[in-house]
C-alpha cells in the first residue's frame, strides 16, 4: 500500500466514526406518558419527529380508554353479542393478552377494567378512600375475558357479557414496537425507542456498544438509583411495579394491578419485575402478568417458561433481588 493509500485509507476510518451524522433523537407525550426515541439513521430525518407522533396518536386513538371516541372506548360502549369491526393490529393485540390471560389461570385479565376505574385508577380519575363492598362486588361481576371473543377474519371483537376491556397493561409495548417498525422502514436500524418505562433497542450504539437500560430502585426520584444495568441489542424490556401508581389508604399502600382471580389489587411483597422478551408487546404483557402473580408464583412461571425476568421483593430487612438463569445474559458483568 502505498503512503497515498494509507492516508486515505486512515481518513476513511476516523471518518467512519467521527464524521458519522449525529443520531436523530426526539420525544414527547403520548398515552399519558412520556417517549423519547434515539436513532441511527442513513437517509433524511426531517419528517421523523412527525411519523412518529403521528404513530403513536393513532395507537392512542384505537387503544385508549381516555379517548371517548378510540375504537376501544366505541367497542366498550357497543352492543353485546354482536361482532364490531377492528383492524388486525387490534385483534392481534387483545389475542396476545387473552393467552396471557389462559396461561395465568385468569389472573392476567384485561376486562378488569371495571375495577381499575372503580378503585381511581382509570378515567374516571382518583378517589380518596376505599369503595363500598358492594360497588366492589358488581364491578366483579362485570370482570371475565372468557366473555371476550376474538375474530380473526374480517378482524372483529365482541361482548357476550356487560364487559370493560383495558388494554394499558399491553398498549404501550405495542406502540414502542410499532415506532421500532417505523424506525427500521426510515433507514434506522438502530435504535432505542421508550414509552412510559418500555423499551426496545435495536443494533447497536453509535460507539457500536450495546444499549444500556438501568433499572430502578423501587421508591427511588426516578433517574437517581439504578438497581441493574441490562444490555440490550435486538429485544425489549419492560418493568412492571407498585411504586408508581398507587394510593395509600388507612395506612396501606393500594397498587394499580389488579389480580383477577381476587379481583382485589396485589396485596404481595413485589416491588417491580423487569422481562426481556423479542418484543415490547410481549415484554408488556408479561411483566403485568408476573407482577399480578407475585414474588413466588411470578417467579416460578417465569423460571418454568424460560423467560429472562428480575424480581425486586420487599422484605422487613429491605429490597431483595433475584433473577431467572435466563436473565443473567443480560446483566452488565459487573452489577451481577
Amino acid at each position: 500500500m502505498s503512503a497515498l493509500q494509507l492516508a486515505i485509507a486512515l481518513t476513511t476510518l476516523v471518518c467512519t466514526v467521527a464524521c458519522a451524522p449525529p443520531p436523530f433523537a426526539t420525544s414527547g407525550t403520548t398515552m399519558g406518558t412520556t417517549f423519547h426515541v434515539t436513532a441511527l439513521c442513513r437517509g433524511q430525518t426531517a419528517d421523523l419527529s412527525t411519523r412518529i407522533e403521528s404513530a403513536l396518536a393513532a395507537v392512542n386513538a384505537e387503544m385508549s380508554t381516555y379517548d371517548p371516541d378510540s375504537t376501544l372506548s366505541q367497542f366498550n360502549a357497543a352492543p353485546l353479542g354482536e361482532w364490531f369491526e377492528v383492524s388486525p393490529d387490534m385483534v392481534r393485540v387483545v389475542s396476545f393478552a387473552q393467552s396471557l390471560a389462559e396461561r395465568s389461570g385468569g389472573a392476567f385479565d384485561i376486562t378488569v377494567g371495571p375495577l381499575v376505574n372503580l378503585f381511581g385508577f382509570g378515567p374516571d380519575g382518583p378517589r380518596t378512600e376505599p369503595p363500598d363492598p358492594e360497588l366492589v362486588a358488581r364491578a366483579r361481576a362485570r370482570v371475565g375475558y372468557q366473555y371476550l371473543k376474538v375474530r380473526e377474519s374480517p378482524p372483529a371483537l365482541r361482548r357476550d357479557h356487560d364487559l370493560y376491556t383495558d388494554l394499558s397493561a399491553v398498549a404501550k409495548g405495542y406502540g414502542v414496537d410499532v415506532v421500532s417498525g417505523l424506525l427500521v422502514d426510515a433507514g434506522c436500524p438502530s435504535h432505542m425507542v421508550e414509552i412510559g418505562g418500555e423499551v426496545y433497542a435495536a443494533g447497536n450504539k453509535q460507539d457500536g456498544g450495546a444499549w444500556r437500560i438501568g433499572i430502578e430502585v423501587p421508591d427511588s426520584v426516578p433517574g437517581s438509583q439504578v438497581e441493574r444495568v441490562i444490555l440490550l441489542a435486538n429485544a425489549a424490556v419492560a418493568t412492571s411495579g407498585d411504586y408508581r401508581n398507587f394510593v395509600e389508604w388507612r395506612g396501606s399502600r393500594v397498587s394499580h394491578t389488579f389480580d383477577a382471580r381476587r379481583g382485589a389489587p396485589v396485596d404481595h411483597g413485589l416491588a417491580s419485575v423487569t422481562v426481556v422478551r423479542p418484543t415490547t408487546l410481549e415484554a408488556d404483557g408479561f411483566a403485568t402478568l408476573l407482577e399480578v402473580l407475585g414474588p413466588d408464583e411470578g417467579y416460578a412461571f417465569a423460571a418454568r417458561a424460560g423467560f429472562a425476568a428480575l424480581f425486586i421483593e420487599r422484605t422487613e430487612a429491605g429490597f431483595a433481588t433475584r433473577y431467572t438463569p435466563a436473565m443473567s445474559s443480560y446483566l452488565e458483568r459487573n452489577e451481577r
